[in-house]
């Protein structure tokens, strides 16, 4: 297998699905994340919430249950909340191409990946798919992944299962059969979870409020500090790709 190490280009056929997380992994929202949730229960309860939502890789089904649970509130029906969310994403989309930023070296490497033949490049968040999109176009990022095969926050409540709704959809979607190798790249103990209890590899990205340190006793056997070194990630994603 050579590699270019312009694009990191590998010859051959081998079969891979990249997930990556959204937030503190491709993109920093600047707060703008918060503020959405906060928009959503006001909106859903009337009154703004008393403390900011506690995000740090759970589902959106997990941030706004605990929102209205730690408010003694009974928790609206997931269609309400599902709306409301993706209402409030949308209404900050200015505001988050205005404060926010695509993390260092994402576009190259999504870029880089997108073309690799046999992978597959998508998404696997905690954020609805609507909020996803939304955090992706600000940044123009989107049309670097085949976002129809992700698996987002409304699919499950707990992450690991996300796993296997996304690898449901590449089969389903794209065809893909048998046993292709799912790498996930996160930035919280959270991702490395869910690929450690579903069988994934991973790349944890210490470039959210997680250290090194914290990512490696999570036991992530590889911890890089941001995606800036595209030929080098390929090197590892590659490692991990099957004929």
């Amino acid at each position: 297998m050579g590699l270019n190490r312009s694009w990191g280009l590998y010859a051959g056929d081998m079969r891979l699905i990249v997930l990556w997380d959204i937030d503190h992994t491709l993109i920093d929202n600047a707060g703008v994340s918060k503020e959405t949730y906060a928009g959503a229960f006001t909106a859903l309860s009337g009154f703004p919430p008393a403390e900011a939502a506690r995000t740090e890789g759970r589902t959106d089904r997990l941030i706004m249950r605990d929102m209205f649970c730690r408010h003694r509130l009974p928790v609206p029906d997931w269609p309400a909340i599902e709306a409301a969310l993706a209402h409030a994403g949308e209404e900050r989309f200015d505001d988050l191409r205005a404060r926010g930023t695509a993390l260092p070296g994402v576009r190259d490497v999504l870029k880089a990946v997108s073309v690799q033949e046999g992978w597959i490049s998508s998404v696997l968040t905690g954020n609805i798919a609507a909020n996803a999109r939304v955090k992706l176009s600000a940044f123009e990022l989107d049309p670097l992944l085949d976002l129809s095969v992700g698996a987002y926050g409304e699919d499950a409540v707990q992450r690991p299962d996300l796993v296997a709704v996304a690898r449901s959809r590449v089969h389903q979607l794209r065809g893909v059969r048998g046993e292709v190798p799912v790498v996930l790249v996160g930035d919280t103990p959270r991702d490395v979870e869910a690929a450690l209890s579903t069988g994934s590899g991973i790349i944890a990205v210490a470039s959210g409020i997680h250290s090194e340190e914290e990512l490696t006793a999570a036991e992530a056997p590889v911890v890089l500090p941001d995606l800036s070194d595209t030929a080098g990630l390929l090197e590892i994603l590659a490692s991990f790709a099957r004929w």
